[in-house]
């Protein structure tokens, strides 16, 4: 007993030691330096002496508190959910531990074999509910701008594997034996060489950027301060139109394009369905519409608000029903809203969509105690990308293309890129807006009157400067409850050189829980980048290769009678 809770608490202290690492580099701290050793004593732990198995649950353990207690701005909407989620996602460790310890005992060079493993791992992240890219290692380094340009070739994921080949190395540092003294200082060669290409393709890549690039429209960004739980209720519909209808008022003389925030709007805005809804919801669509195309005309500015969009379909039953979608409107400066909207393609699971409605009806009935709603809240997903082209008058020449990713969908990076890339991978947009609703994230404080964000907020800003690097375009965010911003086509985050509301913060990180409008312009960079190409081909192979780690050392250590 006593000889097992000595090997054990080494072990539980390690994989303790990288989640507190992992912990401190991202967002809000953002100690990114740390990177470089956050997998270091997860790595020792699965060298330790104990058996695999009791490791592989130990690592579970300690990955599951690690998800809860970062992930916590879940728990307050839908606390079942919160828990599924976090158990699902701490598998990866114990995977990562397996895999770590099977190429250990092969004396694989443990710089490759962590990168690889990381950066595989990070890609399974991927797949549940469709997409969760979060807390990656590379996002640690979101605010420095020289490293990440490698991700317009690999993605964030390959900044994630450089960082995990320096937590590799000095593995092998602190674990040296002469017998590997040939192979470490290979290693370090290697690890050297590979950091100081990457530096220098950042700093050619930015160096790239003002030939590469042309001026853009000047674009405002709103962002209201309303907590879901205001929100949600819709009874704040008309003053949450009304303070942004001011907001945009203030700059709109002097902008091209307005910003909403997601779902601000709290209508759908289909004219076409008006005579379908009931006589309260067509009146206030229509009230809407006229105030935004009336602001659009006064101002001669473009207007994008997201709302809802409309869509009547028959069952299979015969029964006509209404489909919603969560969209995203244009209106132009003459007064007329764009035939076309966008329709988010990538609905959250549990907050806009549940599976088996049709199918299984009593499961679907058992998983609305998952979602935050007491009623049936269900959207439809969009099928493809829309282009929006706006003239800008303020200063830019030609057309300015624009797509759109509502909400989570800018953490998506296949999302992204096929936005940014036609079918014969032309690029077919200089810009991508982001409009998204974190109000969820936040409490509302009444005895203080003010909103207390949550650490959400700026982990989804690092994730979205991924996506400007990888496909070498502009992002211009408008998000209810911050954080609002532009981010160049470099991934450099922009505080808002033009005009910054005196109530947000100079800084963009600090515009959490304040409602205010940043203004900037936007920028065009031709650049077509090999990510846009061929997407996540790096996070892939290493995915593949850990897939086959984890079969091969589960196969060796079943033929060999071995498995504790």
């Amino acid at each position: 007993m006593r000889k097992g809770l000595q090997q054990t608490a080494p072990v539980i202290c390690g994989l303790a030691a990288s989640g507190l690492l992992l912990s401190l580099i991202q967002p809000p701290l953002c100690w990114s330096i740390l990177a470089v050793l956050a997998y270091v004593p997860f790595g020792l732990a699965c060298r330790s002496a104990v058996g695999t198995k009791r490791l592989a649950w130990m690592a579970y353990l300690v990955a599951a508190v690690y998800w809860m207690v970062n992930l916590y701005w879940i728990a307050p909407i839908t606390i079942a959910g919160w828990i599924a989620l976090c158990l699902y996602m701490a598998i990866l460790w114990p995977i990562m531990a397996i895999a770590l310890r099977y190429c250990a005992s092969r004396q694989l060079p443990a710089s490759a074999c962590l990168a690889i493993i990381v950066t595989g791992a990070e890609r399974l992240q991927g797949f549940p509910l469709g997409g969760f890219y979060w807390r990656l290692l590379g996002h640690s380094q979101f605010l420095n701008p020289t490293i990440i340009q490698i991700a317009d070739i690999f993605g964030a994921g390959g900044v994630s594997f450089l960082l995990a080949l320096v937590n590799g190395l000095l593995i092998e540092v602190i674990t040296w034996r002469r017998s590997k003294a040939r192979s470490v200082t290979i290693q370090a060669a290697a690890v050297l060489l590979l950091l100081a290409l990457a530096f220098g393709y950042g700093r050619w890549r930015l160096g790239q950027a003002t030939r590469s690039s042309r001026p853009g429209p000047i674009v405002a960004c709103l962002q209201s301060n309303v907590p879901q739980s205001v929100k949600r209720t819709f009874k704040a519909s008309d003053q949450i139109f009304s303070e942004l209808l001011d907001m945009g008022s203030s700059v709109a003389e002097d902008s091209d394009l307005l910003i909403w925030p997601e779902t601000s709007v709290q209508a759908i805005l289909d004219s076409y369905l008006w005579p379908m809804l009931d006589e309260e919801s067509a009146e206030l669509g229509r009230r809407y519409d006229l105030a935004l195309r009336r602001q659009a005309r006064d101002y001669k500015c473009h207007i994008m608000v997201g709302a809802y969009g409309g869509r009547v379909s028959q069952q299979p039953d015969g029964q006509w029903v209404l489909d919603r979608f969560n969209s995203a409107f244009l209106y132009r400066p003459d007064g007329t809203a764009d035939p076309a909207r966008y329709d988010k393609i990538h609905l959250v699971l549990f907050g806009e969509y549940l599976p088996f409605k049709h199918s299984f009806h009593w499961l679907y009935r058992l998983l609305m105690q998952l979602t935050p709603y007491n009623y049936d809240y269900s959207l439809e997903p969009g099928k493809e990308h829309t282009i929006f082209a706006i003239n800008p008058a303020k200063g830019a020449s030609g057309n300015f293309r624009l797509a759109v990713l509502i909400c989570y969908e800018d953490t998506i990076p296949a999302l992204a890129r096929r936005a940014v890339l036609d079918s014969d991978e032309h690029k077919r947009v200089d810009g991508i807006v982001n409009i998204s609703n974190d109000g969820w994230f936040v409490r509302f404080l009444p005895d203080q009157e003010r909103v207390r964000s949550s650490t959400e907020l700026a982990q989804h800003l690092a994730a979205c400067v991924f996506r400007a690097v990888e496909n070498r375009v502009c992002v211009a965010r408008a998000v209810n409850t911050g954080i609002s911003c532009l981010i160049d086509p470099c991934g450099r985050i922009l505080d808002g050189g033009i005009y910054c509301s005196p109530s947000m913060p100079s800084r963009a990180l600090s515009r959490t829980g304040v409602a205010g409008v940043v203004v900037d312009r936007m920028a065009a960079d031709g650049r077509i980048t090999p990510f846009s190409r061929f997407g996540q081909w790096l996070d892939n192979l290493c995915a593949v290769a850990l897939i086959a780690i984890i079969v091969l050392s589960r196969f060796l250590a079943k033929i060999s009678g071995k498995g504790s």
